[in-house]
């Protein structure tokens, strides 16, 4: 049997549960791993929610929360090739499947090799925000020289996009509460905190002519602020509000096929991904609690061989 988290309804917290499963089996573009560690992302509480439910689906409760996970293979399915049982990978779950547990079905095409040099604490907070943050970066075209504007620079992606953005030679400017100084700048970027001053004249200030390029990662009306800052909205990718079109930019939702060179890049040492909370796997609930508390700092990943909260 295999352990794994998750929850029997959609809605909120209260819908959570720990059960048994017999260990999972792969399909044909399926691989399954022994899982080492857990990335925790909003989307998975969001999913939880039942937002980004099918309303045509039948779901088939429980179901097992969280997409992405580093691990070893047990079990490759008959239409994948590149990975063999043993083999230490980094990935996206599968449809209809999770992550937290202690085996996880991954999706071949969305899952990477990992390098020897990174821990598998590393590997599972790359597959999400890497793989996002260089998809991004590759829609808007960020090279040297450029600016950068993150809007909600503190989280996953914010903090892969600062960095991946800085090694291509752009300078970047990410909006933050104060409190996030320390961590803004240990990413080569400048801050422009949102609570000490208005967001717009402080960027004037910094850049009378303006930004090449804004990554939204908090939509609503702080987009809309910040958009009067650029003059190509084309320039402009929101991760989390689809009604960026309306001001001329783009929706994306996530991106893996850059997560081998984002893997790369950590393992040379030049990006980061941040890991500033862990969580043994008993203390799963603290961690998605976390999240979804809205202030984290950096990722947030669940270690397998964990015991106590690091």
């Amino acid at each position: 049997m295999s352990r794994a988290y998750g929850y029997t309804s959609y809605g909120g917290p209260e819908t959570e549960t720990w059960f048994d499963r017999p260990e999972p089996a792969p399909g044909p573009s399926e691989l399954v791993i022994r899982v080492k560690a857990i990335g925790v992302n909003p989307i998975d509480y969001k999913i939880r929610s039942g937002a980004m439910a099918d309303p045509q689906a039948t779901p088939a409760f429980p179901l097992v929360l969280g997409v992405e996970a580093s691990g070893v293979v047990v079990a490759v399915g008959s239409d994948v090739t590149g990975f063999s049982e043993g083999d230490a990978v980094m990935g996206r779950s599968a449809p209809e499947h999770g992550s937290y547990a202690e085996h996880a079905v991954l999706l071949a095409e969305a899952t990477a090799h990992k390098p020897p040099q990174l821990s598998f604490l590393q590997a599972a907070a790359l597959p999400v925000a890497g793989g996002t943050a260089w998809e991004v970066l590759e829609r808007l075209d960020i090279v040297e020289g450029q600016t950068l504007l993150i809007n909600g620079i503190g989280g996953g992606v914010g903090v892969m996009g600062a960095q991946l953005a800085r090694d291509r030679g752009a300078a970047v400017f990410g909006v933050g509460s104060a409190a996030k100084r320390p961590l803004v700048e240990s990413l080569g970027a400048t801050l422009v905190p949102y609570d000490s001053g208005d967001v717009v004249e402080q960027m004037r200030e910094l850049l009378p002519g303006g930004v090449d390029a804004i990554l939204d990662l908090v939509g609503g009306g702080p987009l809309r602020q910040v958009a009067i800052l650029i003059t190509n909205p084309a320039r402009i990718v929101s991760i989390v509000d689809p009604g960026v079109d309306e001001i001329g930019g783009t929706f994306l939702v996530s991106g893996t096929a850059g997560v081998p060179s984002v893997a790369r890049l950590v393992a040379e040492g030049k990006v980061d991904p941040k890991i500033l909370q862990t969580y043994p796997f008993d203390e799963a609930p603290q961690a998605l609690r976390a999240m979804e508390s809205g202030h984290v700092l950096g990722k947030i990943v669940i270690d397998l061989e964990q015991t106590t909260r690091a």
